[in-house]
């Protein structure tokens, strides 16, 4: 078991223990409670958000308990003795609901319910919040990169720019999204990934001369090498010396896989190298790209006919750059069977409460139309109204409808089977395929709609307005 798992107890902020303690000395601990995670902004400016992570988090929530050596790190941190007695016992025996991992979701929408009493269901917060937000921030970069992208290899090489150990999650969530590889070992034996890489320039630089170092590599890896070409001078030096081992390797019985070019204009390069083979009869040997690319670069490769077969992708795609964290939340929604409400000076910011469900409506031809938000009780609604705005609504009776949520932990044990991220991913591009294109866009993408049925809104309305009139 390594040390995150053992100490799964202490993956929380401070705060959710002083809380934690809080309920515990007020007579609180059996309190049953509701909490929604959900997101308020698409990252990069985009019309969706890709759902990773559920996995990972069921793991370690099994895990997530105190041993004799965390307790005592508690009590040093202050912690009073009679709620450590608590923790020495406990478990986490919460009920978890979520849509599936890969699933395309949007802002707003109820992604994760967690049932249970309410110290366990507080002391997940920061845990959940950590293990979703990133997963699913960067299974959305990946899934744009493979938009741009579409049938050409796509490998993960992020690691080494990754944030620390956030470089293990994001291999997988790369994966998710639509990454066909990793060049990180440990997630590709964790989580099944198929590995992937070639050299560096320092191995071309330990040899005196770089035709020497390109041939003493293919004779070691035969039937798997792709060449760096740029350490000295691509067109001039680089290509021409893998012409020359790719010839050798045919003498052999074997062909070069490709070249791999890391610097430089790449379009201009590709277009120049993919000639230079050609013309010398390596149709075969196929042209890789690193070096800084996102999917704003890759699409202008792909404007400028760029000859280019697959792409390495690092610090843009495991980073989620240019949008530093997704800003999922963790509210309460439900105490005691009683409906809770969070209200705001900023609109978007009232929480919708109560235990609720997600929908979603497909049109005629298997594409999304609408998400509805509707309470757990609710068979289905036939129409969905904008949250704050009962004049807008939509009629869905006559749209085939599917609930999106599922229950995926009952007493604190996993009811969903483990999958691999390629597994996911083949989810994802089916869910992918059935997004309406004007969400797919990268600039002022469509905005989808998502409704809350008429009886989730009167609730909220109702309680709104009891809280107003309190406060008077």
């Amino acid at each position: 078991m390594n040390t995150l798992t053992e100490n799964a107890g202490l993956y929380t902020d401070f705060y959710e223990l002083t809380m934690a303690q809080g309920y515990f000395l007020s007579g609180k601990k059996q309190e049953q409670t509701v909490f929604d995670y959900y997101y308020r902004t698409n990252p990069y400016k985009g019309g969706y958000l890709v759902f990773a992570g559920l996995y990972d988090l069921l793991q370690i929530l099994q895990n997530f308990r105190y041993d004799d050596k965390n307790i005592e790190f508690l009590r040093k941190s202050g912690l009073r003795e009679e709620f450590l007695n608590y923790l020495k016992d406990f478990k986490f025996n919460a009920t978890i609901y979520s849509v599936r991992e890969g699933e395309i979701v949007f802002p707003n929408e109820p992604i994760v319910r967690v049932e249970g009493n309410i110290i366990e269901a507080q002391l997940i917060e920061t845990l959940l919040l950590n293990y979703l937000n990133f997963q699913s921030l960067i299974a959305t970069k990946a899934c744009r990169i493979r938009n741009v992208i579409g049938e050409k290899a796509f490998a993960d090489f992020g690691l080494r720019r990754a944030q620390g150990l956030g470089g293990v999650h994001a291999s997988r969530a790369a994966v998710i999204g639509g990454a066909d590889s990793t060049s990180n070992v440990y997630s590709g034996f964790n989580y099944d990934i198929p590995v992937s890489g070639t050299q560096a320039h320092a191995w071309v630089q330990s040899f005196d001369d770089e035709l020497d170092a390109f041939r003493k590599y293919a004779e070691i890896n035969p039937t798997s090498t792709v060449l760096l070409v740029d350490t000295y001078n691509t067109l001039k030096s680089g290509i021409p010396n893998a012409i020359i081992v790719a010839k050798e390797l045919e003498e052999k019985g074997n062909k070069l896989i490709g070249i791999r070019l890391d610097s430089g204009d790449l379009a201009y390069l590709s277009k120049k190298a993919r000639k230079m083979l050609d013309d010398e009869g390596l149709g075969y040997v196929q042209i890789f790209a690193s070096n800084q690319l996102n999917e704003y670069v890759i699409k202008s490769l792909n404007e400028q006919g760029a000859r280019i077969d697959g792409y390495g992708i690092g610090t843009e795609l495991v980073t989620g750059k240019d949008t530093g964290a997704l800003d999922g939340v963790y509210k309460l929604v439900e105490n005691n069977g009683n409906p809770r409400l969070k209200i705001s000076e900023n609109i978007e910011k009232i929480t919708i409460p109560g235990r609720k469900k997600l929908m979603r409506y497909f049109d005629k031809d298997g594409k999304f139309f609408r998400d509805g938000i509707l309470l757990a009780k609710e068979e289905n609604a036939d129409k969905i109204y904008h949250p704050f705005h009962r004049d807008k609504n939509t009629e869905v009776s006559n749209y085939t409808v599917e609930e999106l949520t599922q229950k995926v932990m009952e007493n604190g044990e996993i009811l969903i089977e483990s999958k691999t991220p390629g597994e996911i991913n083949a989810y994802l591009k089916q869910r992918f395929n059935q997004l309406p294109d004007e969400h797919k866009r990268f600039i002022s993408p469509h905005i989808y709609k998502v409704g809350i049925s008429e009886n989730l809104l009167d609730l909220r309305d109702n309680m709104l307005k009891n809280i107003r009139e309190r406060i008077k």
